[in-house]
């Protein structure tokens, strides 16, 4: 069975170059255009890994983790923020709200699949 990634993040260009690198692992990817729209996508999904951005519309990064961390089916899924923001104030929020790793933009797609298989099971 292949894997399947969920990316939440703003910026259609963002999500493109992440699906890219993640379909070429051969990943399925679902995509959100921000935190209350990923959660939409994530009802009755088999995810295995979400890759979300920080600074989002609507529902931010850390709202975001935290209604994931909430459901049952995803309390454990691996959550890694590919953000902008690299203040450790905010890296603190994001372990505070159940992520899983930080990845700081602009991302390298070699490192972001070295961290992905890092943390899948």
């Amino acid at each position: 069975m292949g894997k399947t990634a969920l990316i939440v993040d703003d910026s259609t260009s963002m999500r493109q170059m992440v699906g890219f690198t993640l379909r070429e692992s051969g990943f399925t990817v679902l995509e959100g255009e921000n935190g209350r729209d990923a959660l939409g996508k994530l009802d009755g999904a088999a995810v295995q890994i979400i890759i979300t951005d920080l600074n989002m519309p609507v529902m931010d990064g850390i709202a975001f983790i935290k209604e994931v961390r909430a459901r049952s089916a995803h309390r454990f899924t691996p959550i890694l923020m590919l953000t902008t923001e690299s203040q450790d104030a905010s890296k603190q929020a994001g372990k505070a709200a159940g992520a899983t790793g930080w990845l700081v933009k602009p991302f390298d797609p070699e490192r972001l699949m070295q961290v992905v298989q890092k943390v899948l099971p």
